[in-house]
Formats: C-alpha cells, sequence, structure tokens
C-alpha cells in the first residue's frame, strides 16, 4: 500500500494532555501498559491456537524489553496476533475502543484459559506520557501487509507498509527529553519488577526472563506443599521470618478470586502496616493500598490478591465502589475466620503457643467488625498468669463462682504488666483469685468491645483499686482503727499524696500497708489516649492516682505508736516512697521482692 496520512478519531479535543497530565497518576505506568498490551497480544495468539483457529507455529512467545540510550528509544516487542492495517486504524487510531473487548465479544462463549488484561483501550497512548513520537511495526497472523504507524503525540498519524517477517508487534518509543530517566536500564528493571513481576507471559529483558509467569496462587491447593507457600513468601518478603501459616483463596463465584494470604509473626510494638498486601488483577500489580478490598484488621496480614472483577477507573490506579468491593471483603473476613476457627478445632494446643501473634489480629477483628466477633468468639482467648488458656465462655465459668460481685457482675482481673504488678497479682492469688494477661496495645480498647459483647462482666486491673472493692461482694471489714487514728494516718498520707486521693481502709493483716492503684476509668483514658496517638494531651497532665492505706496492717498500727510527729512523717514517707517504687513511678526496675522485705523489717 502507498503511505496514507489522517487524523486519529477522538470523541474528545486535546485528548493528549488529558492522557498526559491527568489520566494516569504516575508516568511509570506506561510501561505496564505496554507490556500488558503485549501479554494480551500473546494471549490472544495462544487462544486462537487452541480453538484451532491458528495452525502456525507459535513458537517463541517471550515479550522483549529494550532500552537503546544512544538512539534514545524503548523498545516493547511481542510475538502475539500483531494487526493488519485496517486494524491499526480501529484500535490505535479510534480512541477508547478496545481490541480487548471487541476480542472477548467475539470469543465470549469459549473458555478463557489465557484471561486477556486490556479493558479500556487507553492503554497504548499511556505511550505519550514519555515518548516525543512513537512507532508501531507490527504484522498480523492473518496473510496481511506489515505495516508502521506513526505519531508524534498531535492527532496527525502516518501508515505505511514495510518489510517484517515475524508476527507480531513492536512499539518503539522515542524518548522526551523530560523523561530521559527511563533510558537507564536499572529504571526500567525497577519498574518491570514491580508491574510485571508475575505477568502470565515470560518478559525478557537485559536477555533475562525477569518474571514468574506461574506463580502460586493461581495454581490449585491440592498441587501445592508447604515448602511451596513460604518460598513463595520469601519471594514476597526476602527479609522476612517464616510465617504463622496461610489461607489459599480460590474462589470463581458469585465473583472471581484467588490469591494467598500469609500471617506473619507480630511483635508487641507492630505498627500498622497497610502495605503488606498487593492487590493484582489478571497478575498484572495494580496497588499495594487495598483499604477498600481488605477490612482494616485484616490489612496486618502480607501477600497477593487477585481479581478481574475489581472495579478500577480508566488509569488502574484505584479503586471504584462497587458491589463486588464489599462481596470481596466479607468473603475474605470469611475466610480467614474459617482458617483461624480449623487450626483452633484441629490442634488447640499449636493455636495456643500461637496466640501471641494470633491474638492481635482476633482482638483487631473483634474491634473494629462485629460480625468477625460473632465468627471469633469460639476461637477468642484468654491467658492467665499460669499461662493456661481459656475462651470466653470457659473463663466466665471459672471465675465466677470467686469472682462475682454483689450486682452478680463476673469481675475478670487482669494485669497489663506481670512484672510491675507482682505484688498485687500475689494478693489476688491469696484470694484464690484470677488474673488473666492483657498487654498488647491493642488491648485498652479490646476490653471495651468485650464488656460490650459479654452480658455482666467487667475488666479490672488488678492494681486498680484493693481487691475488696475490684470485687464488691458488698461485704465491709472491721476497722482497728478508731476515727481519730484515721484521721491521723490520712493526715500523714495526705501531704505525701498531694492532690490524690487517700483511701484508709480495713483489708486483710497481711496485705500490703500502703498501695498506689489508678482508678479504671482514668488509667483507661489515658491508654487509649497513648494509642490514639494523643499522648502529647496527656503530657501536661499530673499522673492521677489514689493512695491506698491499709488501716488493719500492724506496720501502720507501728506508725502510729513512734512517738515524735517527724519519725511519723519520715516513716510515712518510706512507706509511700516504697508504694510508688513498686508501681514503676519511681526508678528501679522489679522491685517487689525488695518491698515485701523492706516492710517485713519495718514490722
Amino acid at each position: 500500500m502507498s503511505t496514507e496520512k489522517g487524523s486519529i478519531s477522538i470523541n474528545t479535543e486535546n485528548i493528549f494532555p488529558i492522557i498526559k497530565k491527568f489520566l494516569y497518576s504516575d508516568n511509570e505506568i506506561f510501561l505496564r501498559e505496554l507490556v500488558s498490551n503485549a501479554v494480551d497480544a500473546t494471549q490472544k495468539i495462544k487462544k486462537l491456537a487452541s480453538m484451532g483457529k491458528f495452525d502456525g507455529e507459535l513458537g517463541d512467545l517471550k515479550i522483549k524489553v529494550a532500552v537503546d540510550k544512544e538512539a534514545k528509544t524503548i523498545t516493547i516487542s511481542d510475538r502475539g496476533l500483531g494487526m493488519s492495517a485496517e486494524e491499526v486504524k480501529k484500535y490505535i487510531n479510534q480512541i477508547a475502543f478496545s481490541g480487548a473487548k471487541d476480542f472477548l465479544e467475539k470469543y465470549k462463549d469459549v473458555d478463557d484459559k489465557n484471561p486477556i488484561i486490556g479493558q479500556f483501550g487507553l492503554g497504548f497512548y499511556s505511550a505519550y506520557m514519555v515518548a516525543k513520537e512513537v512507532e508501531i511495526h507490527t504484522k498480523s497472523y492473518q496473510d496481511a501487509p506489515a505495516v508502521k504507524w506513526l505519531c508524534d503525540g498531535t492527532t496527525e498519524y502516518e501508515i505505511s507498509d514495510i518489510e517484517k517477517t515475524e508476527r507480531g508487534t513492536d512499539i518503539i518509543l522515542h524518548v522526551a527529553e523530560d523523561s530521559e530517566e527511563f533510558l537507564e536500564e536499572a529504571r526500567i528493571e525497577t519498574i518491570l519488577n514491580k508491574y510485571g513481576k508475575f505477568l502470565p507471559v515470560e518478559i525478557e529483558f537485559k536477555e533475562e526472563v525477569i518474571n514468574n509467569p506461574a506463580p502460586i496462587w493461581i495454581k490449585a491447593p491440592s498441587d501445592l506443599k508447604d515448602e511451596d507457600y513460604i518460598a513463595f513468601y520469601k519471594e514476597l518478603y526476602p527479609a522476612g521470618e517464616d510465617p504463622l501459616f496461610w489461607i489459599h483463596l480460590n474462589v470463581d463465584y458469585p465473583f472471581n478470586l484467588t490469591g494467598v494470604l500469609y500471617f506473619p509473626k507480630i511483635k508487641q510494638d507492630f505498627q500498622l502496616s497497610r502495605e503488606g498486601i498487593q492487590l493484582y488483577s489478571r497478575q498484572v500489580f495494580i496497588t499495594d493500598n487495598v483499604k477498600d478490598i481488605v477490612p482494616e484488621f485484616l490489612q496486618l496480614l502480607h501477600g497477593v490478591i487477585d481479581s478481574p472483577d475489581i472495579p478500577l477507573n480508566v488509569s488502574r490506579s484505584y479503586l471504584q465502589a462497587d458491589g463486588n468491593v464489599k462481596k470481596i471483603n466479607s468473603h475474605i473476613t470469611k475466610k480467614v475466620a474459617d482458617k483461624l476457627g480449623e487450626l483452633f478445632n484441629n490442634d488447640r494446643k499449636a493455636f495456643e503457643e500461637k496466640w501471641d501473634s494470633i491474638g492481635l489480629f482476633v482482638k483487631y477483628g473483634i474491634i473494629s467488625d462485629d460480625k468477625f466477633y460473632d465468627r471469633a468468639q469460639n476461637f477468642l482467648l484468654f491467658k492467665n498468669t499460669e499461662n493456661e488458656y481459656f475462651t470466653p465462655e470457659e473463663y466466665k465459668t471459672k471465675v465466677e463462682a470467686l469472682q462475682k460481685d454483689k450486682d452478680e457482675n463476673t469481675i475478670i482481673l487482669y494485669t497489663s504488666d506481670a512484672e510491675k504488678q507482682d505484688a498485687f497479682i500475689k494478693g489476688a492469688k491469696k484470694r484464690e483469685f484470677d488474673v488473666i494477661v492483657l498487654n498488647d496495645v491493642l488491648d485498652p480498647h479490646f476490653i471495651n468491645t468485650m464488656e460490650q459483647k459479654l452480658e455482666k462482666v467487667s475488666f479490672k486491673r488488678v492494681d486498680g483499686d484493693s481487691l475488696d472493692k475490684l470485687v464488691d461482694k458488698g461485704l465491709t471489714s472491721e476497722s482497728v482503727l478508731g476515727e481519730k487514728e484515721k484521721e491521723k494516718v490520712e493526715g500523714l498520707f495526705k501531704e505525701l499524696a498531694g492532690n490524690n486521693v487517700v483511701q484508709i481502709e480495713a483489708l486483710p493483716a497481711d496485705d500490703a500497708p500502703v498501695s498506689i492503684v489508678q482508678p479504671e476509668f482514668m488509667r483507661r483514658y489515658m491508654d487509649m489516649s497513648k494509642l490514639n496517638g494523643q499522648a502529647g494531651m496527656m503530657g501536661n497532665m499530673p499522673t492521677m492516682y489514689n493512695l491506698v492505706v491499709n488501716g488493719n496492717s500492724p506496720i501502720i498500727a507501728k506508725m502510729l505508736k513512734m512517738k515524735g510527729e517527724d519519725r511519723r512523717q519520715t516513716y510515712a514517707k518510706q512507706l509511700h516512697d516504697l508504694a510508688l517504687l513498686s508501681q514503676g513511678m519511681l526508678s528501679g526496675g522489679n522491685l517487689t521482692d525488695f518491698v515485701n522485705r523492706t516492710f517485713e523489717e519495718m514490722a
């Protein structure tokens, strides 16, 4: 054919500035789009061959990407379907007419084992984000002459016959001056690894295949071993520890969804990362921000989700609101809950051994998702200070006989720091009370949530008050102190306590003579403020506490019998400071034994 000139058919004036500046948020996307188009063309020829509509040799189907720094070009080559001159006019010159959609419509009744990626017909024009001129050299698999298409980024193009012997398409980008960073091989390799690491056709760059076209999430779980899952995890996160376990997603109705989600080991000081799960569409990387697809509490997981049914905007850069997103979100939550329930039921001991990491996911889920709680309550665990594990119902049964207050509320005593609160834990055990450990960063929120979920159950930290007040059975102990003696004791400690409350209580004689406790509501408020990033608001506020004096302690009796006000004040200060030390409110480490010895010596 002779050289032909014409105008590209578009429905929006000045489409190229829109593509370059607004359609795509990141100019590196051009390579994802062009390589994806090459994958489409390759998948199409494979599909036609499988249908008997192409009987030629498929040959080497690798997609090749090459950079010529001297010529200032980037070339993407495939041996796919190719195009005739008429197809070039149809699919290239008419912007937003998608060849992939046209192909799928034509062969819609055929099983799709080689899915087509392209959806919008605009991907090719992303080339003009970095190129001042683009050439297409293409030869159709059908008996048609090879053609060259040339456009400098205006609406004018040129198309002519060329000599090309092999089937397929070469896209040649003449890189603009402001985009010469893409002539660096390292830059191109980084983009290919980011977006094309798992594309379903081999991608060759610098004479090496740089992708894994058959990742484990497209395989049947029955064909995989534990080693395969761990190896893939290492491929995704080379520096990470081995995961605890994983969930293989494989859904084909009412939406298509595949993937593998891993439970990583989580440290107590974890940061909420929203980049642990990668989202793909037909093995093309889309984003690692999956907040609309995966529930917030499961964004702590790692792994891959792949779905062609996830609605993307036209540049495939972000998700759009859609009913399928909610369905996928709900399905993932259900699959995770089912997996945890299965692990708990099949091997409870192994589940308990992983609880320190699993517990964070479960608690986060319970805090943020009511439906998850409905599923999780059967495998949620409380761990006590004896390292025994109980479901909420098991634990309620265990403690309700001794830890039920006068209003028939079951009181769950807990410690947030078993070492620091050791003296209080020992006091609880003397009364045969049980204490659970709640020292996760999420536990302030978790406690509030559980009090709403569990009927007539209240959580109280073991050092939140005297035990007789924490588990208030409505009984009063007889005080050995008279009113004047109480006033005298209160006077001695009031000056030391400052604005804090001094409580003179009739406690068992062998309880500590002086204790520092913090009201539950105040401590929870401070803990939750820290968790919500509002610690600075609390910075100027003094630490509020109650100073509990055991009026029945022989040590307090001894103090009252001392002669000389100065001596009594010195003695009271020692008791007060020791109580502060035992709570870590003065410098010092584990001082429980030291405090106990000192109290004995003072007695």
